[in-house]
């Protein structure tokens, strides 16, 4: 954060005023300084107990782990490094560096002075706390390690691989002191016992194995799972293994005699992790059925059932004295509970993704989690307030969609619903239920009057936009139907699906009309012509096919990319179509022949999505290498390129402008007299969403907190109202009134 307040202090001071919860003195007192802010953001009413995010890795983060004294953190990511973090300023004081891959785990050795870190590139590494050096790389594995973990008196390190073996190492010296062999396939985990003299592996070959430390002799193969097993812990006194499975089951063992000692049945999906509280009396298991379970580690009963989470559960752990369980969750949030009564009584929400891990600090006063959204949060268990009332989402939003005359916005979500917004209050004002899966987008009928909306539930619905009530179920294609779109006149939807098939459906009466097979592989997306007697669809087998929309019958199959075609579009006059393909090209294709008539060439990564300009004399493709290139279509060449990320895109209607699904852009190549003479240049402004800001004319204008930043957006015509959608689920509206702007920004 303190990198993000030097670079531009007065968007930071314009984003803290307009992020802080309502009751903010602070809020309260100033925001009157923001006078160019015409709809604010919808904000928590309190502040939550989230008191510090730790940003800078680039990629997920997998763990974060405590130090001892609880004055540092330890995150490990995918970015190829272990970061560590001040807890009680947040500042990040150190990044170790020197793995080639991912990196799976972190953690501290006993003492405090040293961290071992686990990683895809076959390697644990030693760290010096005090220096950030690298003193030790533990070779031998010969495929990834999933995790490394000290022996209780610090003086050894054990290293779980994918090379079905569990490695013993000397902390000091760094050594190799036994091989430890036996699992038949990955060994997932290692975990010493309390007094160090066990280790217990556990492998995806079903078995849990018990191994003596001082002579790496086998000593128990604990046999039972039906699957693989994830994890195994011991309880405080050593006597006892908990291990958990795939096959829904936590298992106990005898650590002295190796004999099951109880099957805990309930959970009806996979068993993530488990872990005994404190005094040994409890078990607690974290599954993908979204509940953690509490279990009387004596009788091997369930006693409690920890309900509410809405995505898989991949963690849980217990407060040091016992009283809370904190559960991790791919609902991108942090649940406390009340181990007594098996109540919640604090969600912890922030992280924008999954949260893979989380864990309590030493004196309990602390929550560090570690996300998917790469960051690691840290937060105040004796808080544990509400951020108000979350309204909105309860998942991922996939995408948001203005309506053609710009008053309402249609958002779809990961939690089965469409909801309808009213754009001049940011209010909701429709919830669209009825699918039973994700939900992976959403259109207006170019009226306005209807909605439809595609789902992983293999169907189109139709929902009348001003009632919010369902009038359609397309119900036919087999696998998930990745988009959908009206024709001209309305009469049609076309839909796109994994099944490999693009299917027509009248609008009316919702029966389907037409079935165009010929694809080999999934189809992303479908589109009419501007006449509607044609479908151009788009697929993974490297094609794009024409269809008439009157028989169904295929009347062209053009062929030339080398990858994924990931959407193809006509120009106004509907005599070529430019298709955008994985192959980092956009080829020109002529309807009346079907040859093609042009490769545009110049992206180094993928290409989403291409657009015709009005006079179709112009295109512009987006692609992964997160640009946006300005072609003539006359003479194939680029003439203009804008260093922007978007995947949807339209040109304005006098071709001044691109809107995008990030915002609107200003070209600098398309002077008035290449766009409609008779429409008036009313965009002199372009408002646009990075990963981090709103800008302004390409001017950084609001910083964006983590829990506001895009999964998904949307602009409206005018360019003065964004509307991000958020993993989190939160549907955020921000006006702005350029009369009001200060000058820097015009």
């Amino acid at each position: 954060m303190r990198s993000i307040i030097e670079m531009a202090p007065l968007q930071v001071y314009y984003s803290g005023l307009l992020f802080t919860p309502r009751s903010s003195l602070i809020r309260v007192g100033y925001l009157k300084n923001i006078p160019w802010v015409a709809m604010e953001p919808k904000v928590a009413d309190v502040w939550s107990p989230l008191i510090q995010t730790l940003e800078g890795h680039t990629s997920d983060v997998e763990s974060a782990v405590f130090s001892p004294d609880g004055k540092l953190v330890a995150s490990a990511s995918w970015d190829s490094t272990v970061r560590l973090w001040d807890t009680s300023t947040g500042e990040q004081c150190g990044v170790l560096e020197g793995h080639s891959s991912w990196v799976n785990s972190a953690v501290f050795s006993p003492n405090g002075r040293l961290v071992a870190s686990a990683s895809d590139d076959n390697m644990v590494r030693l760290w010096d706390i005090s220096t950030g050096k690298q003193c030790g790389v533990l070779y031998g594995h010969t495929h990834r390690v999933n995790s490394a973990v000290f022996s209780p008196n610090g003086k050894l390190v054990a290293s779980a691989s994918d090379d079905k073996m569990v490695r013993l190492w000397d902390a000091s010296t760094g050594k190799e002191c036994g091989v430890l062999d036996g699992h038949t396939s990955w060994v997932n985990s290692a975990v010493f016992s309390p007094d160090g003299k066990l280790v217990a592996s556990v492998s995806s070959d079903n078995t849990v194995r018990l191994w003596d430390t001082s002579t790496g002799k086998q000593c128990g193969v604990l046999e039972g799972h039906t699957s693989y097993v994830n994890s195994a812990v011991f309880s405080p006194d050593g006597k006892l293994v908990a291990s958990v499975s795939s096959d829904n089951t936590v298992r106990l063992w005898d650590t002295s005699t190796g004999k099951q000692y109880g099957v805990l049945y309930g959970h009806t999906s996979w068993v993530n992790s488990a872990v005994f509280s404190p005094d040994g009396k409890l078990v607690a298991s974290a599954s993908s059925d979204r509940t953690v379970r509490l279990w009387d580690a004596s009788t091997g009963k369930q006693c409690g059932v920890l309900e509410g989470h809405t995505g898989y559960v991949n963690s849980a752990v217990f407060l040091p004295d016992g009283k809370l369980v904190a559960s991790a969750s791919s609902d991108g949030t942090v649940r406390l509970w009340d181990t007594s009564t098996g109540k919640e009584c604090g969600v912890l929400q922030g992280h924008t993704s999954y949260v893979n891990s989380a864990m309590f600090s030493p004196d309990g006063k602390l929550v560090a989690s570690a996300s998917a959204d790469k960051t690691v949060r840290l937060w105040d268990t004796s808080t544990r307030k509400q951020c108000g009332v979350f309204e909105g989402h309860t998942n991922w939003v996939n995408s948001a969609v203005f309506s053609p005359n710009g008053k309402l916005v249609a958002s779809a979500s990961d939690d089965r619903t469409v909801k309808l917004w009213d754009s001049s209050t940011g209010n909701q004002c429709g919830v669209l239920e009825g699918h039973t899966s994700s939900v992976n987008s959403t259109v207006f009928s170019l009226d306005g009057k209807l909605v439809a909306s595609t789902s992983k539930d293999e169907t189109v619905r139709l929902w009348d936009a001003s009632t919010g009530k369902q009038c359609g179920v397309l119900e036919g294609h087999t696998d998930y139907v990745n988009s959908a779109v009206f024709s001209p006149d309305g009469k049609l939807v076309a839909s796109a699906s994994w099944d490999k098939t693009v299917r027509l459906w009248d609008t009316p009466t919702g029966k389907q009309c037409g079935v165009l097979e010929g694809h080999t592989r999934w189809v992303n997306s479908a589109v009419f012509s501007p006449d509607g007697k044609l479908v151009a669809s788009a697929s993974f087998d490297n094609t794009v096919r024409l269809w008439d929309t009157s028989t169904g019958k295929e009347c062209g199959v053009l062929e030339g990319h080398t990858d994924i075609v990931n959407s193809a579009v006509f120009p106004p006059d509907g005599k070529l179509v430019a298709s955008a393909s994985s192959d980092n090209t956009v080829r020109l294709w002529d309807i009346s022949t079907g040859k093609e008539c042009g490769v545009l060439k110049g992206h180094t990564s993928a290409v989403y999505s291409a657009v015709f300009s009005p006079d179709g004399k112009l295109v512009a493709s987006a692609s992964g290498d997160e640009t946006i290139r300005l072609w003539d279509t006359r003479n194939k060449t680029t003439i203009e390129i804008i260093k922007a990320h978007a995947n949807v895109m339209e040109f304005s209607n006098d071709g001044t402008h691109l809107h995008t699904t990030r915002g609107i852009l200003q070209l600098k190549s398309s002077p008035p007299s290449g766009g409609n003479q008779e429409l008036p240049h009313t965009l002199t402004h372009s408002l646009y969403v990075t990963d981090q800001w709103i800008t302004c004319n390409m001017k950084k204008l609001l910083w964006l907190p983590a829990e506001y930043r895009r999964s998904c957006s949307a602009i409206n015509d005018t360019a003065n109202l964004i509307v991000i959608g958020s993993r989190s689920g939160r549907v955020t509206f921000i006006s702005i009134d350029f009369t009001a702007l200060p000058a820097a920004y015009l």
